[in-house]
């Protein structure tokens, strides 16, 4: 039996944070992949939205019938997911919500991709920064040369490295990819009002 959940108006801010990968033992519990190595927005978070596995990301105005429960089986709305508990396991994050009271009811919701509103991310620390405030930043050297924009950062374990856009150097050339550790030895610094960010770094490295 599948759980009924609620419909909700998904936030104009709301930011992907993870995936529903599966269930995890028999009393509605499930597992977690989280997008972010330091994934604190999946503990501080009470209220998660879902979108059904690769659908559009468009916030929707609440209907008629955004109280009444409906079934997995015809999800076409964002839900609402209260959460209960979320906390690491192993390797893995795991957590449960209200109206998920079996493994059933849990595997239903495999693939679901979660969504939270900006606005209640933890305040980050001095000098650390969320991945998604760091997106589409332009990113330019102590000289002030224009090496592209940041399109994806990737974690290597002890660091993350900056994935970096460039035009293409001929007209009709594939873009240029250039990668910056995200370390002091090279980050000067990170304006997010002016969306810039500073390195000590060459073009030819």
């Amino acid at each position: 039996m599948r759980p009924a959940l609620e419909t909700a108006a998904l936030p104009e801010d709301a930011i992907e944070i993870g995936r529903i990968t599966d269930a995890w033992g028999i009393k509605g519990w499930f597992k977690v992949l989280p997008h972010s190595a330091s994934p604190e927005t999946l503990f501080s978070s009470k209220q998660w939205f879902l979108l059904p596995p690769d659908r559009p990301i468009k916030p929707k105005r609440a209907t008629d019938s955004a109280q009444a429960a409906v079934s997995m089986s015809t999800w076409t709305a964002p839900l609402l997911l209260a959460i209960e508990e979320v906390k690491n396991h192993s390797d893995t994050v795991v957590a449960c919500a209200q109206g998920l009271g079996d493994r059933n009811a849990a595997e239903s919701l495999r693939g679901a991709r979660i969504f939270v509103p900006r606005s209640s991310f933890p305040a980050a620390a001095e000098g650390e920064y969320y991945w998604v405030d760091l997106l589409g930043l332009r990113v330019v050297n102590r000289e002030g040369l224009d090496l592209g924009q940041v399109r994806d950062l990737m974690s290597t374990g002890p660091q993350t490295v900056l994935v970096i856009e460039a035009a293409p150097e001929t007209e009709g050339g594939k873009p240029l990819e250039r990668m910056i550790p995200f370390v002091s030895a090279f980050v000067d610094s990170v304006d997010l009002p002016g969306q810039r960010i500073t390195v000590d770094w060459q073009p030819d490295y």
